[in-house]
């Protein structure tokens, strides 16, 4: 079984890109942010744990994440508290997703975790595809989410490694800029490639 993993800033449309592969392409994909919310939501795994935690953010037996997101904004102490929280849980339902799928004799999975290389995790994948897009577009789909402001777009940012060196680690780039056709065809040659253990230097972006 190869596993793909596939990253992105946010706002790059790496969403889309998971949903391309899910649903046009049928391959099983590992989505960290889903498991992080089934983690959060009533009598989630997480829950008892980030409520002795955060006291307060827990309601109708489900962490409320605008509260949550208010205690650990910009507190770097208690990012890592949280994170020491989920990232167990997250890495324990990515590893029984693994093994199902090597039982079941999939050809190929792909691991959707937005702070992949981040966390180191592209050790864990044969391939990595980067999704990408112009500086200016990103902003402007971030911008456009309900609550966003440009300073907390710019602390998000600031955790992430950025965009052009995300580009150069990774084994394929996904272009979203230019609408879904385009990502769509380079997601089929990739999971072509892979599948069949041929995946050539696929990333035109990789040494600029």
């Amino acid at each position: 079984m190869k596993i793909l993993g596939l990253t992105g800033s946010i706002g790059m449309g790496k969403s889309t890109a998971a949903a391309m592969l899910r649903r046009l392409l049928r391959v099983p994909v590992h989505d960290a942010d889903s498991t992080v919310h089934a983690l959060f939501a009533r009598d989630g795994k997480a829950v008892a744990a980030v409520d002795a935690a955060f006291p307060g953010v827990v309601r109708g037996g489900a962490v409320d994440r605008a509260a949550l997101g208010a205690k650990v904004f910009g507190d770097d102490a208690a990012l890592k508290t949280l994170e020491a929280i989920v990232h167990p849980l997250v890495r324990a339902a990515e590893r029984d997703f693994l093994a199902r799928h090597r039982r079941r004799r999939t050809p190929l999975v792909v691991l959707d975790i937005p702070l992949l290389f981040e966390t180191g995790g592209e050790a864990r994948c044969d391939v990595v595809a980067v999704v990408s897009a112009p500086a200016f577009l990103q902003a402007a789909r971030v911008l456009a989410r309900p609550g966003m402001t440009r300073a907390r777009l710019d602390a998000v940012l600031a955790k992430q490694m950025p965009d052009w060196q995300k580009r150069r680690k990774a084994d394929a780039v996904i272009p979203t800029g230019l609408g879904k056709g385009p990502a769509l065809k380079r997601l089929k040659a990739l999971v072509w490639a892979v599948r069949e253990g041929k995946w050539p230097q696929m990333n035109t972006d990789r040494h600029r």
